[in-house]
């Protein structure tokens, strides 16, 4: 298992897929450095079933490899980590690490821009983030579900705007793959896509309770708003069988 040493970001090589391990009292500095050299720097809330599909898909493991920072936010991930590297890695409820963000940014009045959503859940959002964050400058706004002849005006936009941030959530086609395919033409700065993050911010929808999320037992939640998750359990058992595997037979 390959460990980059650098600090106050270390990333690791787990199951052949990237994870940066960022305490919660560095995150600020990462954040920083990010923005200083000026650049495009995509950011991925990465779950165990992201990782799994990350090892089976070539475009989206392409994302994620190429993703400068890749925030873990399963419990399964966490122990995985340990069991095989003994490292300790730092998991984070999304709608808490992007909170931080957004957070870190408002201290020294850095912009955003949203992305994606229907249009009152997207206005909400903006009224709420305005609220919460008064001295974070939200620089424009566009709801999902566009038609794909809206996408060049879009990206020219976002671009033209040049946020600090661009916040995507659902109703963009691809999804966070959107964000690898125009990864150049976006222009600099941070950009997270996380699913449910508008209809959060507008309160259409509950983020898991804190008691849940430490003790990793979200999904209970997500299955019974999807039965479908319950299915799950076989890639899960796959998950372990891997970790096994590498434990035993994969050098470290």
């Amino acid at each position: 298992m390959e460990t980059e040493t650098s600090e106050p970001k270390r990333r690791i090589n787990f199951l052949k897929i990237p994870i940066d391990i960022v305490a919660p009292d560095q995150l600020s500095d990462v954040v920083y450095d990010l923005l200083k050299d000026k650049k495009e720097h995509n950011i991925v809330l990465l779950s165990l079933w992201d990782l799994l599909k990350a090892r089976r898909n070539g475009e989206y493991r392409y994302y994620v490899t190429r993703a400068s920072l890749v925030i873990p936010i399963s419990k399964s991930l966490i122990s995985g980590i340990k069991f095989l590297t003994g490292e300790k890695a730092h998991r984070y409820m999304p709608f808490d690490f992007i909170v931080s963000m957004l957070t870190i940014l408002e201290n020294r009045e850095f912009t955003c821009y949203l992305l994606g959503g229907k249009i009152r859940v997207l206005m909400k959002t903006e009224q709420n983030i305005r609220q919460t964050f008064p001295k974070l400058r939200i620089v424009g706004r566009f709801p999902g579900y566009f038609k794909q002849r809206e996408e060049g005006t879009i990206i020219q936009a976002i671009k033209k705007s040049s946020p600090s941030l661009l916040l995507a959530g659902k109703g963009i086609r691809g999804k966070e793959r959107w964000l690898s395919k125009n990864n150049l033409t976006l222009g600099n700065g941070l950009r997270l896509w996380c699913s449910d993050i508008f209809d959060v911010f507008a309160e259409r929808k509950k983020h898991p309770s804190r008691f849940a999320f430490r003790n990793g037992l979200e999904w209970i939640g997500y299955c019974f708003q999807n039965p479908f998750k319950f299915f799950r359990i076989f890639p899960f058992i796959g998950y372990k069988f891997l970790l096994l595997f590498y434990k035993l037979f994969v050098k470290q």
